[in-house]
C-alpha cells in the first residue's frame, strides 16, 4: 500500500523521481511533486508498472490534483558532461527549483541524492512504489518524456523512438548500427556492444 502525503508527519512533502536514466538517447526527465495531504489514487502505483493509458489518466489528475508539480529535462549533451547519476540528481534539483511552494521534506526515489538547500531529505529504494509523492513523481516524469521522444520520433523515424523512447532496444541498437548517431544520442553510453567509433 502507498503511503499517503504527510503520513511521514511533516508536510508539505515533495516526491522526486526521474524518467530515461537507462536510454540511450534523449534527455533524462525529472519530476518534484506536492501532493494534498492525505491524496489517493486507487490506480496510483510505479509507472513501470501501469500501461500507457493509466499513466495518462494518472498524469491529467495529477496535474489537477496537486498542489504543485513541475518536470525538467537534462539534455544529452549535459548527461555526457556531468553523467547519468549527476544529470538525475541535477534535474531533480530544477524541479524543487521550479515549486513555487517549499516543501518542507523531500523524499526522493532511490538511494543518491544531493541535499537541496537546507530541507531534510530522504532517499527511498523501490520508492515509486512505496509513497504516493514520488508514484506521482515518477508518473509526471515517465509521461512527459515519453511525449518528448514521440515528437522527436518525427525527425528521427528511423530509430523508433516513439516505440522504445531511447531505450537499448535490439531495433534502436540496430538502426545506430545502420544510420549512425545524432545530437539526441548519449555519446558516453555504450551504443553498440562492440562500442565501434559512432560520430
Amino acid at each position: 500500500m502507498l503511503l499517503l502525503p504527510g503520513s511521514s508527519g511533516i508536510f508539505p512533502e515533495a516526491g522526486c523521481d526521474e524518467a530515461g536514466r537507462g536510454c540511450l538517447a534523449g534527455p533524462v526527465c525529472a519530476a518534484a511533486v506536492i501532493m494534498p495531504e492525505g491524496w489517493s489514487h486507487p490506480v496510483l502505483n510505479d509507472s513501470k508498472q501501469l500501461n500507457r493509458k493509466q499513466r495518462e489518466m494518472l498524469r491529467a489528475v495529477i496535474e489537477q490534483d496537486a498542489i504543485q508539480w513541475a518536470v525538467t529535462m537534462v539534455d544529452a549533451a549535459e548527461i555526457d558532461r556531468i553523467n547519468i547519476l549527476q544529470a538525475s540528481i541535477t534535474g531533480m534539483h530544477r524541479a524543487l527549483d521550479a515549486l513555487p511552494v517549499e516543501p518542507q521534506l523531500i523524499l526522493v526515489d532511490g538511494n543518491k541524492f544531493r541535499p537541496y538547500r537546507n530541507i531534510t531529505h530522504r532517499t527511498e529504494v523501490k520508492g515509486d512504489a512505496r509513497f504516493v509523492s514520488i508514484a506521482a513523481a515518477s508518473i509526471l516524469a515517465k509521461t512527459h518524456r515519453d511525449a518528448l521522444m514521440e515528437e522527436l520520433h518525427k525527425l528521427y523515424p528511423q530509430y523508433g523512438w516513439d516505440r522504445n523512447a531511447g531505450y537499448p532496444t535490439k531495433t534502436h541498437r540496430e538502426a545506430i548500427r545502420t544510420h549512425g548517431v545524432n545530437d539526441y544520442h548519449r555519446k558516453s553510453f555504450r551504443l553498440l556492444p562492440e562500442q565501434l567509433p559512432l560520430w
